[in-house]
């Protein structure tokens, strides 16, 4: 029991000694100097200054100790506090902050404490202000609600009191530094070969495709994958809210959407830049997500020669997927029938790929269907490829990957653009893949 009170009060004790050294470097810096310095000159000049500090302090610490002292202070002052280790943890995908000392990661697909806290709420907010800051943006009780992207790409979302009720809230989506691309994707067990195959060729033969799933299930990430297939000479533009693709082509043209600024105008919405990116001269257009209007304008890029175009949607199905697309356009005001609106929805799409997150935390294609017509009851879908689930065992997901023998009707209008592909790949059967927790 004295050994954890002394540990205890040796955690305190270095706390303490951090939030001194950051109040006294902040006090000593001129800020006039530091505004004419690079960013690794100041990185310089404060290490030397906290080095400083803790000679003069006379606590005797070990090497170990004081270079993690003087990380936790830089860490303070030019990065994210405490969360700032996390970003060297290429394994997690998300940081979730839900008060000082409530703060999760998901890693692998599970979420568990990440093991870090701030010191206080105070603590915890002067942080999301820096975020919030840095990225040009506001927040206070006006606006207590904001998305921002930090350098590295991460996109974070923010919402304080009134709204958020126990204090400020932060969620961090992480990006991995270096593209997937199929292959990688096959390897973790997200697809089966025959899955990866086609949609290859569906991309290099220019289908339509909408990439549907569930919050935080990877469609971003297979969007970027598929993107290692088009065309090198092909223009393509992308249309995000927050920018975060990182799409593999050389000739990608990148457009963002702009929020009200401080006096509550100048937003510019996705719709807006879908329209423009029409008068661009591109060979395909990506928006990185339908939510509202502009699915109007998505579909009518794809029926009017942008073929190839893609965009993701969040859905619980394939199915899904479409009634979604059918919501957006009512309330885009696309007043017409709603047999003449289907057939604007089967005319410009191509294939619906469903994307899940299985029990185990394994995010997965659950789906490939081919949209292959319409009557009075709605639109058709035809699965090729899905994965069956047969249950848990022992914590770990057990299915298979299958496909189900139907031959999509777009199969020929791929080959008549010279892209190859193998019959076995629409061949009924079983692709057994192992899904590892």
């Amino acid at each position: 029991m004295s050994e954890r009170s002394d540990a205890n009060g040796a955690d305190r004790g270095l706390a303490e000694l951090r939030r001194r050294m950051h109040e006294r470097l902040l006090e000593s810096m001129d800020f006039g100097a530091a505004i004419r310095m690079s960013r690794e000159q100041l990185f310089v000049e404060c290490s030397g200054r906290v080095q400083d500090m803790l000679e003069r302090s006379g606590h005797p610490l070990n090497a170990d100790v004081r270079r993690r002292l003087i990380r936790e202070v830089l860490d303070e002052v030019f990065g994210l506090g405490p969360l700032e280790p996390l970003f060297e943890d290429d394994e997690v995908s998300d940081i979730l902050v839900n008060g000082p000392d409530s703060i999760f990661v998901e890693r692998l697909g599970v979420l568990r404490p990440a093991g870090v806290r701030f010191r206080d709420d105070e603590h915890l907010m002067n942080v999301v202000q820096r975020i919030v800051r840095n990225s040009g943006r506001r927040l206070d009780e006006r606006s207590p609600m904001v998305d921002v992207r930090l350098a590295d790409g991460s996109r974070v979302n923010v919402i304080i009191p009134p709204l958020a009720l126990e204090g400020p809230q932060l969620s961090i989506r992480r990006f991995s530094g270096v593209p997937f691309d199929l292959e990688r994707l096959q390897g973790f067990g997200s697809m089966g070969p025959e899955t990866g195959h086609l949609l290859r060729a569906a991309v290099s033969g220019r289908l339509n495709i909408v990439i549907s799933g569930g919050a935080g299930v990877g469609k971003t990430t297979l969007l970027n994958a598929l993107s290692a297939d088009i065309g090198a000479r092909e223009r393509v533009i992308t249309i995000e809210d927050a920018a975060e693709l990182q799409l593999l082509g050389s000739h990608v043209v990148r457009l963002e959407t702009r929020p009200v600024n401080l006096e509550g105008v100048g937003a510019i919405d996705a719709r807006a830049l879908v329209r423009n990116a029409l008068r661009m001269r591109p060979d395909r257009i990506i928006v990185g997500e339908c939510r509202g209007a502009e699915a109007f304008d998505m579909l009518q890029a794809m029926n009017t020669g942008h073929d190839g175009s893609m965009t993701t949607l969040h859905a619980n199905s394939a199915k899904d997927a479409v009634h979604r697309l059918e919501s957006m356009l009512s309330m885009s005001g696309f007043d017409v029938p709603i047999n003449i609106l289907r057939d604007y929805i089967a005319s410009a799409m191509d294939l619906v790929v469903h994307m899940v997150r299985l029990p185990d935390g394994r995010r997965i294609i659950g789906d490939v269907s081919e949209v292959a017509s319409h009557d009075g009851e709605g639109i058709h879908l035809r699965s090729l490829h899905r994965f069956r689930l047969d249950g848990i065992v022992d914590g770990r997901t057990e299915g298979a990957f299958e496909t189900t023998g139907v031959v999509p009707d777009f199969l020929e209008r791929i080959r008549a653009r010279g892209v190859e592909i193998d019959a076995e790949v629409f061949e009924a059967g079983e692709r057994p893949v192992e899904v590892a927790s």
